[in-house]
């Protein structure tokens, strides 16, 4: 009997340290945020989904080149002489289309390595962290501004200015090359008549 009451009292013991903190926060107003209502504040330095502004973007390729798990892809386009891209809000001339920016948010290890190389600061955290999507394909984000449309033709134009200068590249190589040839030509010939002059100066 003695035996079972010890026994009895030990347990409810373990029970009552057990239900010590249920017991005190009886007593504690309740600090649960009712989200999605309210939504928690989020520390000044927090990393979230990533945004890209276009507008100051130059297609450097330096957050494509830092990011670790290869989440960032960027296709770029030089410009043609005569198309005016404007510059960012820093003073830098843009000299690039991008005509690709895509960000696969689910590969997104949210490291911060693609935000501190670049040179106008077009790529940043955001205090986003709401974006679940039932399409894993609804995760890739495309940054670019450019219509299909636009991008072709961007592509199309530098195509075509490429292979413009290739032809006058190639036409100045071949007129150079006639040009040369041409001199030779007037040289050895030069160098035949002087010669054939040098025999008759001797019979003299």
């Amino acid at each position: 009997m003695k035996n079972y009451i010890l026994k009895f009292w030990q347990g409810f013991f373990t029970i009552m340290i057990g239900m010590k903190v249920t017991f005190r926060h009886l007593f504690i107003p309740a600090v649960t945020i009712q989200y999605p209502t309210v939504r928690p504040e989020m520390p000044e330095r927090e990393r979230n989904r990533l945004y890209v502004n276009m507008d100051d973007c130059i297609g450097c390729l330096q957050c494509e080149r830092a990011c670790p798990v290869n989440c960032i892809e960027i296709e770029i386009v030089k410009s043609i002489p005569g198309e005016d891209l404007g510059i960012t809000s820093n003073g830098k001339k843009k000299a690039l289309w991008v005509t690709k920016f895509d960000i696969d948010i689910a590969k997104c290890c949210y490291c911060e390595l693609c935000v501190f190389p670049c040179p106008t600061d077009c790529i940043y955290m955001t205090d986003v962290y709401e974006f679940s999507e039932f399409e894993r394909d609804n995760f890739i984000y495309d940054f670019v501004t450019l219509t299909p449309d636009e991008k072709e033709e961007k592509k199309k134009n530098h195509e075509e200015f490429m292979i413009k200068k290739e032809s006058e590249k190639a036409a100045a190589a071949k007129m150079k090359a006639e040009e040369e040839a041409a001199k030779k030509n007037e040289n050895v010939t030069k160098s035949k008549n002087n010669t054939d002059d040098k025999p008759e100066e001797n019979k003299e």
